[in-house]
């Protein structure tokens, strides 16, 4: 029942973002964060995440570019 928009994350998220995926030893994830005044906050780290909403968001074939990813670093 959520939804996707596009946004910048900022670095500290952007940080916050691969720690979490890292720390459950995943090289794609989809990671679940909130702002907060505390800083990002991780909701969950998703090891087989849904595409359909980030697609839409952003107009971009993320599932080819996750495929790209996987064949250069197997």
């Amino acid at each position: 029942g959520g939804s996707a928009e596009v946004i910048e994350l900022t670095p500290e998220e952007e940080i916050t973002a691969i720690k979490a995926a890292s720390a459950m030893k995943l090289g794609i994830a989809g990671v679940d964060m909130l702002r907060s005044e505390r800083g990002p906050l991780i909701i969950e780290v998703n090891s087989s995440p849904g595409l359909e909403g980030i697609e839409q968001a952003t107009g971009k074939d993320i599932a080819s570019q996750i495929i790209k990813y996987i064949e250069k670093n197997v």
